[in-house]
């Protein structure tokens, strides 16, 4: 088969959808190098980003090779982009970030759509009413057209049928993997290394994720207050206007000593700071999957989340779920965790285990099966 990608992620996002769009990409070019892969990006983006592409004949980028196209590469990524799909004989295209190119079913080329959350209609606060309302059209329009939807959890699979009023059976749920990178045990040296870069704590409570209200941190650094004096908090994010608001409570409860926050840190360094965490919270308010939490799993670390949304998917049994409103409720379960060593023994265990159904082959197995049964 000849397939053809949104590649704008993969070329432009450091995190989140670019990850995704890198880790499917690459599953499928290692376990179905018999396909050809071509993705399309607007332009070239980051060097950086486009290396982490497995590097393999089966493998290309495509960028915009006219000048008006170069110009005006939105334009080409949601229409213009059609007719270099037809001229590369693309059999299916794959959209990976919750969009097609506008007119695709025209064209008779199958299409996938993944869809990562709905966030943006169940928590509209969060979102400017413009942002809203293209995501809204742009979301909805991919999900009516596709001819088949993947859904990342069961959650956003709910949503898309609520929101959308879109047929269950036209929707898969197909799960994610995080970054090999989580998947390996860091040195000892290499951990002391960065517990001194970062000054880390000899014990603490890790939290990744951007620093935004929807990510709740403000619920941990609450939680402090009723923790013995020797647990910290490091939390490791992207800086919003939610930050000042960490911040403030921190001052005003003279907790500046115990809570830790890390912007920018280089994506190398976060295998080790999840492996010399003593436990990692994610108390989200709601996630379309929640890939920190399985990067916390891979990584040995027992995982506390909340019980929103889709954390109880991507957590498995054997994580603890808590009220992502009740800070008290958090702090037992984290003492309980700190003080319980067979419990600890436990959630590493078991944790390990339960992430093994998101395995890359597993996921290129789903997809492949998925594009085989369009194409006929």
């Amino acid at each position: 088969m000849i397939i053809g990608f949104d590649a704008k992620r993969i070329t432009h996002n450091t995190t989140g959808l670019g990850n995704y769009s890198r880790f499917i990409v690459n599953a499928l070019s290692v376990y179905f190098p018999e396909d050809k892969y071509i993705l399309y990006s607007p332009s070239k983006g980051k060097e950086q980003l486009r290396n982490k592409i497995n590097a393999s004949k089966n493998t290309t980028f495509s960028f915009p090779d006219k000048f008006i196209d170069k110009k005006f590469p939105a334009f080409w990524r949601s229409k213009s982009i059609l007719n270099t799909l037809r001229s590369d004989k693309i059999q299916l295209f794959h959209g990976l970030s919750n969009e097609l190119p506008f007119g695709i079913k025209k064209t008779g080329i199958p299409s996938v759509v993944t869809i990562h959350d709905l966030i943006f209609l169940r928590y509209p606060h969060y979102y400017k009413p413009i942002d809203r309302a293209i995501y809204t059209y742009k979301f909805k329009k991919a999900c009516k057209n596709a001819n088949l939807i993947i859904a990342v959890s069961e959650t956003t699979k709910r949503d898309i049928i609520d929101f959308f009023s879109i047929p269950e059976k036209k929707i898969q749920v197909v799960y994610q993997n995080c970054d090999k990178i989580f998947q390996s045990s860091v040195n000892e040296v290499e951990k002391q290394k960065i517990r001194e870069i970062y000054q880390l704590p000899q014990r603490y409570v890790l939290s990744v994720g951007s620093i935004e209200e929807r990510k709740n941190l403000l619920l941990l650094v609450k939680a402090l207050r009723y923790l013995p004096s020797d647990i910290y908090v490091v939390a490791v994010g992207k800086k919003t206007a939610y930050t000042e608001e960490v911040l403030s409570y921190i001052a005003l409860n003279n907790l500046s000593n115990r809570v830790k926050l890390l912007h920018e840190v280089p994506f190398i360094h976060l295998p080790a700071l999840y492996q010399t965490a003593s436990v990692f919270v994610y108390p989200s308010l709601f996630e379309g999957f929640g890939i920190p939490v399985i990067e916390a799993l891979h990584s040995g670390t027992p995982v506390i989340a909340s019980a929103s949304s889709c954390l109880q998917e991507s957590g498995g049994t054997h994580s603890i779920y808590i009220d992502p409103n009740d800070e008290k409720a958090l702090a037992n379960a984290i003492e309980k965790v700190f003080s319980d060593g067979s419990l600890r023994k436990l959630m590493i265990e078991e944790g390990r285990k339960y992430v093994r159904q998101f395995s890359d082959k597993h996921i290129a197995d789903q997809l492949h099966n998925i594009y085989k049964e369009l194409v006929k």
